[in-house]
């Protein structure tokens, strides 16, 4: 398990009393999140948000199946933060989406997997010639379904993509309506616990990425202290995940219904730490742009940088 070395933003004193201005009492900051995760920590456990507390910051929860979904929903305007993935940003960026990114998470490619039926004749990811394979479109995901096909020979075209969200796909992978699933936790750890797939690539062996904590770009313009402590609190929660698996294996599945031992194998391989982007993070979400590009997935090219959000006062520590 990885961390960022670095706190995000310890915010400095002067620096939040300049910018506490901007929040007011009434504030409410609407989260997205999914069965996993920071987020469904914090929504868990309140008492570990200190910093939007001080703010007098309400939370209003809305949980997603999928990053897709929750990145339409803050650009319709329905939520104004969220948690997804490395793709999908880059699809609602290329649709014109008003979504920015605020913060990352490294994401370990050991929590995503191309499954396979435990009697399916497939015993490498160029056995995927010409099968059907679920994956959910602009997830993250789908990037490492890309990267793992590219690492086998194959062009994407060889395969069938069947994009199904997680909970359509589970019934169509168990019926035979799809030879293999590309997934990621804790939906992989859900079907892993049944016995009944095998792995046939891990996404830490091809596609190691980031996840990222996302919001509406005027949301963030006009809400800089709130950005600002939001992440700091979800950098701390993160951290004290880390420390107290067990603890926060059983609030996710309290709060989500998933599996309590499935819960626990994603939380094991889990990385921890959120930080701003950096230079290197820009560039390697922009190479993911620029593949889906390429293969034909996007509208048009587009600069990731653009959609970065800059916060206008922070102390880094």
């Amino acid at each position: 398990m990885r961390r960022v070395s670095r706190r995000l933003c310890c915010l400095a004193p002067l620096a939040l009393m300049a910018l506490a201005s901007v929040a007011r009492a009434e504030d409410v900051l609407r989260i997205g999140y999914q069965k996993s995760g920071t987020l469904a920590v914090l929504k868990g456990k309140p008492e570990l948000a200190p910093r939007l507390a001080a703010l007098g910051v309400s939370i209003r929860w809305v949980e997603f199946p999928s990053g897709p979904p929750l990145l339409e929903a803050i650009n319709a305007g329905s939520i104004d933060f969220g948690y997804t993935g490395d793709a999908p940003p880059i699809f609602a960026q290329a649709a014109g989406g008003r979504v920015v990114y605020v913060g990352y998470l490294p994401s370990p490619g050991a929590s995503q997997a191309i499954l396979v039926r435990k009697d399916a004749p497939i015993a490498t990811v160029a056995d995927l010639r010409g099968k059907r394979v679920a994956v959910t479109k602009g997830s993250s995901a789908h990037n490492f379904l890309v990267k793992a096909l590219a690492g086998a020979a194959l062009a994407y075209e060889d395969v069938e993509p069947a994009y199904l969200q997680p909970p359509d796909t589970a019934a169509a992978f168990r019926n035979g309506s799809v030879d293999a699933w590309a997934i990621w936790d804790p939906f992989f750890a859900q079907i892993e616990q049944s016995g009944t797939v095998r792995v046939l690539i891990t996404a830490e062996q091809v596609a190691p990425s980031n996840a990222f904590f996302l919001a509406a770009r005027d949301y963030a313009g006009a809400h800089a202290a709130i950005m600002l402590a939001a992440i700091d609190d979800i950098d701390a929660v993160s951290r004290w995940s880390q420390a107290h698996q067990t603890e926060v294996a059983a609030i996710i599945a309290t709060l989500t219904g998933v599996d309590l031992a499935a819960e626990k194998v994603a939380l094991a391989r889990s990385d921890y730490g959120v930080a701003l982007l950096t230079e290197a993070v820009i560039a390697q979400q922009q190479e993911i742009a620029d593949t889906f590009h390429k293969l034909g997935l996007l509208p048009h090219a587009i600069e990731v940088r653009k959609a970065v959000w800059t916060p206008p006062i922070a102390a880094r520590g």
